[in-house]
């Protein structure tokens, strides 16, 4: 069990009721779901603390979903409005599948990092809100005039503040107060929340497992210590009824789940080079490939960990480089030679804000065209998008069998939302069929030939080096049957031709994911990759409000499965969610005719000649379910 990845287990006394949980002078608030934040500078561990309040939720039984709160800079100034960093935890009792929308309940360690939130509207009207209060005692005039002007504003404004000596308490235990914040925290948000006193101190005998024995004494103790003063000194204490895990459930991020589901699906070399915001999945990778007789490289840039993975594919097993949008730009004249050269490879890309460096930290779905048209020519790769912490992990099997099926190249849409989210889904069962089968090295017939396509299919048999009978000069210039280099125009054409028939073969087998909603009415929401629960959670919203809207969630989105065409004919508007740029028609300049669409929405008006509207931000946040809610009923109002 670890912060990215745990098993959570039943727990016999994690019912509806309170038994197993420490008793209260109050009765605790019943709620169905809350939303908090933690926030701090960096390197105060408010994402350790978010952390840590997920997994003991996670294994009283609660629906979690989280996402870090990280700062644009890698170490911004203390004290800064921009250099908020931290977590938000959603929890509930039942299953989640987003961030949801605004934060209930926010623990601040300074008011800089407070007032950063609030400007960013990711605090709701009336919240409660637990700050550091030494601030008030600070050495510099300047600093105590702002913690005492905000503390006055936000009062002034409805939400509900708690001023905490949080500093002053952990000095109690141990010498520098900023090495346990964190755990004086969740020992308050535990009591607020009715959370399992054991679970708790199991959590961080767990996270502090590799240091000194005093080392973890001391954070249980400011564990207890935060519990202890909450329950004496403040009057919310909520608790969220959870039905028990009466089934192993794992918790992980969606970059953990992108490695394990590397080592499951059998591909036994990562090649990769350092890019927020995908790195900690090959950093995931590295702590456990080489346990299970795998390799992860680390090359000097993009492009040769790219090169890399495909020299790794070539020699018989099909590997996977790791990276994120502008990374994945400097792969793709490689990324031709794997298309023209028929090596299977998968690229997983965890897209963020861009272009160029653009946003490194933020999310952005902005990198679909690039994926499917960036390389130069014709160059036909699988495109897939995850929308879950769970599909992160099974979607990497998928696109390994697909590489290797159709000896092309498969590209897995994540991003910087799902990266590190956190999700507990069922514990996978391993099975045996996830795994390549063994690397064929029997003699290859000899009137075979390195690219015989199949004329239904376009797909050719592999030769592996080694094949007696096998040996050909492999090019990256447009070639033969034979693999010889060949310019004229019918050699050409039969080689495109093959390329792109595989992709039209893949097609034929896809289904189409079931329409969430009715099948026909006012209004159709398309989305793809992590806008899946928050899109769904909206128009469950409007359906319970009497309107007509429904939801389509694609995973491939090249080639796409037949019958979305048929799917949007049912509805009188259909509006792609999207979180990647589209022109505003509110602008003075934009009209229709020059507006730019987003991504999804000009793939689907070209194919099928639909009128498809897109909304969509590029703020570098990840979708809420109140701001589609909003965008949908402004969309039905033209319908009416």
């Amino acid at each position: 069990m670890t912060s990215d990845s745990m098993e959570a287990v039943a727990d016999p006394r994690a019912d509806e009721g309170d038994a197993g949980r420490p008793a209260r002078s109050r009765p605790a608030e019943v709620l169905q779901e809350h939303i908090v934040e933690i926030v701090s500078d960096s390197g105060e561990g408010a994402q350790r603390c978010g952390q840590s309040l997920a997994a003991i939720a996670a294994r009283s039984g609660m629906g979690i979903w989280t996402v870090e709160i990280i700062p644009a800079e890698i170490q911004p100034p203390p004290r800064s409005v921009a250099g908020a960093s931290g977590n938000r935890v959603r929890m509930a009792a039942g299953p989640v599948t987003n961030i949801g929308d605004q934060a209930d309940l926010v623990v601040a360690f300074n008011e800089q990092v407070l007032l950063g939130r609030l400007n960013a509207g990711e605090i709701k009207p009336g919240a409660t809100i637990l700050i550091e209060s030494g601030w008030q005692e600070d050495m510099h005039p300047g600093i105590v005039a702002s913690y005492l002007k905000v503390c006055a504003d936000v009062r002034a404004k409805g939400y509900k503040l708690y001023e905490v000596p949080m500093g002053k308490e952990c000095l109690k235990f141990i010498p520098d107060p900023r090495k346990g914040k964190n755990m004086f925290a969740l020992g308050m948000l535990c009591a607020i929340y009715s959370l399992d006193e054991e679970a708790a101190r199991a959590q961080v005998r767990y996270i502090f497992a590799k240091k000194d024995q005093r080392i973890i004494n001391a954070n249980i103790e400011l564990l207890d210590a935060g519990r202890a003063w909450a329950e004496e000194n403040l009057d919310i204490a909520y608790r969220i009824p959870a039905p028990p895990v009466t089934e192993p459930q794992v918790v992980m991020n969606g970059n953990a789940a992108l490695a394990l589901g590397t080592v499951a699906s059998g591909m036994e070399v990562c090649a990769m080079y350092p890019i927020t915001p995908a790195t900690s999945a090959s950093h995931y990778l590295s702590a456990i490939f080489e346990k299970v007789g795998c390799v992860v490289h680390q090359a000097e840039d993009e492009i040769s960990a790219c090169c890399f993975a495909i020299g790794a594919s070539y020699a018989g097993k099909c590997a996977v480089t790791i990276t994120s949008g502008p990374g994945l730009s400097l792969k793709q004249e490689a990324l031709g030679l794997a298309v023209m050269s028929e090596i299977p490879l998968v690229v997983i890309d965890v897209q963020r804000g861009g272009p160029s460096t653009g946003l490194p930290t933020k999310v952005e779905q902005g990198d679909l065209m690039a994926a499917m048209f960036g390389t130069h020519g014709d160059a036909p790769k699988v495109v897939m998008a995850v929308s879950s912490i769970e599909d992160c992990f099974h979607s990497v099997i998928t696109a390994r069998k697909i590489a290797e099926t159709f000896n092309m190249v498969v590209v897995i849409l994540s991003d910087a939302a799902l990266a590190t989210a956190q999700q507990p889904f069922r514990r996978p069962e391993f099975r045996a069929d996830w795994l390549a089968p063994p690397v064929n090295q029997s003699a290859v017939p000899e009137d075979a030939h390195p690219y015989d396509w199949d004329e239904r299919t376009g797909i050719a048999t592999r030769f592996i080096p080694g094949q007696p009978n096998g040996m050909h000069c492999l090019t990256g210039l447009a070639h033969d049957r034979d693999s010889h280099v060949a310019y004229d125009p019918a050699t050409n054409e039969e080689g495109l031709l093959n390329r792109s028939r595989k992709l039209a073969a893949l097609q034929t087998t896809l289904r189409l994911e079931p329409v969430h909603g009715d099948e026909e009415g006012d209004l159709l929401l398309i989305g793809w990759g992590s806008s899946r629960g928050a899109i769904q959670e909206a128009v469950d919203r409007l359906r319970a409000k009497g309107h007509k809207v429904s939801s389509l969630h694609l995973k491939f989105l090249q080639p796409m499965a037949s019958g979305i065409d048929t799917v949007m004919k049912r509805f009188k508007k259909v509006m792609t969610i999207e979180n990647n740029w589209n022109d505003p028609l509110s602008d003075p300049l934009v009209t229709p005719d020059n507006r730019r669409l987003s991504h999804l929405a000009m793939l689907l008006r070209s194919r099928w000649l639909v009128d498809v509207d897109c909304w969509g931000n590029s703020r570098g946040q990840p979708l809420k379910p109140g701001e589609i809610t909003a965008a949908a009923l402004a969309k039905l109002g033209e319908v009416k």
